[in-house]
């Protein structure tokens, strides 16, 4: 199956780096809004509000004085208070020019200002407002050199009025304004920065655990699942649905797998199925011949009474049925391997822990190791899981470690070792011994075949083991085989993961 290379940190970085540019771009434009928009019409909406300001005090000085209070004492306090809440210069002239009331102390300033309005002698004014009785203007004065918003206008009572405000204060106003939202931007967009790395982190979280949980799929691990975060938000449903379909995926890989077995198998049967009953029938009725044979001498020796002592009748009674068993056991195992090879035995695949079932099998066998002192070790993980049927896995590995059992010699050590392949495993059975001749290598998978057959009979070997172990790992579609060491003999085999 073909692996792609895992890019999470990319897109890790990807995501985190969006969401925090976002933000900061969004806190970054609303300041640069704020700054722009201050810049461009702060001055303007000063401006208008002045002259709201002015007209309001006019209409206000012009309703007094109707009644005759503006110029009493009394109204004074209120008349200051009006120039100082508001900032402005109020000078009130009668028409002979005399000065009635006014905010400054050196009123020739402000009195020379009204002639000039009055006269029309400052060609650099700009209207703002008009009124049949008073007219807003912005100009720079002469004698101060200062521009100024003001108007000039006719109290109620026919007074002439000047009201005026700097400029030079708006301007003052809009730079420390400007000042201000920098640095209050700066600090906002710095604390900007320092949350949206903490809220991208956050959010990210759980997608990131999700881009994990989508390649251990791809590799097909299906152990690993999503833990919603009980939110209930889009990404704890979307974790919930990968768990649903990382366990459909691995019925279904498991059903395909089984299913293409089955296939390879079918596909092998009929081109095998004749050689194998011709080879099955030869190879019976040979190794059926011995033990017949034996069983038939030692009946007809007891029939004959060829020795009448109990003790050698005992041993001729035994012979007959240490034969039987023989013979028994060998048919169990051709009807077995029958199965296999003829594909009537389906195979159940399964997720299994193939180390649990390796320390079962050689726990089992812990008396006939103490009775030929013989030491045996397992080297590799403490856990590995497996697609194979439960049941044929065990014959095989079975097997292969009672045949290193009945061969162990020399150093009488045998090692089972469980190797990591990436997408499968391997196990293998050493043991110490005689190596196998180079010519029965490949004969030593054939039915009934034996490369020592004194040695095979002497602990009830039929030859069919290892017939069963290939039948068992062509079922599985899996590689399997023997090598020659210098101080023993190796079998192994390989599982998908």
């Amino acid at each position: 199956m073909t692996m792609f290379k895992p890019r999470f940190f990319q897109r890790r970085a990807s995501i985190h780096k969006q969401i925090v540019s976002c933000i900061f771009l969004l806190v970054f434009g609303i300041v640069f809004l704020l700054w722009l928009l201050n810049t461009c019409f702060l001055e303007r909406f000063y401006i208008h509000m002045k002259t709201t300001d002015l007209i309001d005090s006019f209409q206000t000085l012009s309703i007094e004085s109707e009644d005759g209070d503006l110029y009493s004492r009394d109204y004074y306090i209120t008349f200051e208070n009006l120039c100082a809440g508001k900032n402005l210069s109020i000078m009130i002239i009668s028409p002979d020019g005399t000065i009635l009331l006014t905010s400054q102390n050196e009123s020739s300033m402000i009195r020379n200002q009204l002639f000039n309005s009055l006269l029309g002698m400052n060609g650099n004014s700009k209207e703002l407002a008009t009124d049949e009785h008073y007219a807003v203007m912005r100009q720079k004065d002469a004698f101060s050199n200062q521009e100024y918003i003001f108007l000039v206008g006719t109290l109620a009572d026919g007074n002439a009025i000047l009201i005026r405000t700097a400029v030079d204060s708006i301007h003052d106003s809009a730079k420390l304004a400007n000042h201000f939202l920098f640095a209050v931007g700066l600090a906002g967009i710095a604390i900007a920065f320092a949350i949206s790395e903490v809220m991208a982190h956050v959010l990210t979280k759980p997608v990131v655990e999700l881009t994990k949980l989508s390649q251990k799929m791809a590799a097909l691990d299906f152990d690993a699942k999503y833990t919603p975060r009980g939110s209930g938000n889009e990404v704890d449903v979307l974790g919930e649905q990968m768990n649903t379909m990382s366990a459909a995926l691995e019925e279904t890989i498991g059903n395909l797998k089984k299913a293409n077995m089955s296939l390879q198998h079918d596909l092998t049967l009929r081109e095998e199925s004749e050689r194998m009953r011709k080879e099955f029938l030869s190879s019976l009725s040979h190794e059926l011949k011995t033990p017949i044979a034996l069983i038939q001498g030692y009946a007809e020796g007891l029939q004959e009474g060829v020795n009448d002592d109990p003790e050698s009748q005992a041993y001729y009674c035994e012979v007959i049925v240490d034969e039987a068993k023989k013979m028994n056991q060998m048919v169990q195992q051709l009807l077995t391997l029958n199965q296999l090879e003829y594909g009537a035995q389906e195979f159940t695949m399964e997720r299994i822990e193939v180390v649990s079932m390796i320390r079962s099998v050689m726990n089992a066998s812990q008396i006939l190791l103490e009775n030929q002192d013989i030491k045996a070790s397992y080297v590799g993980p403490d856990s590995s899981h497996v697609w194979a049927d439960p049941f044929w896995v065990e014959q095989v590995f079975s097997n292969f470690y009672s045949n290193a059992i009945h061969h162990c010699e020399g150093e009488n050590r045998i090692e089972v070792r469980l190797i990591d392949l990436g997408n499968s495993v391997r196990i293998q059975v050493f043991n110490s011994g005689k190596p196998i001749p180079a010519e029965s290598i490949p004969r030593i998978w054939d039915k009934f075949y034996k490369v020592d057959k004194a040695r095979t009979r002497e602990y009830g070997g039929s030859g069919i083991g290892l017939s069963v172990v290939k039948a068992i790992m062509d079922g599985f579609g899996k590689g399997y085989g023997v090598e020659n060491h210098e101080n023993g003999v190796l079998f192994w085999f390989e599982l998908d993961k």
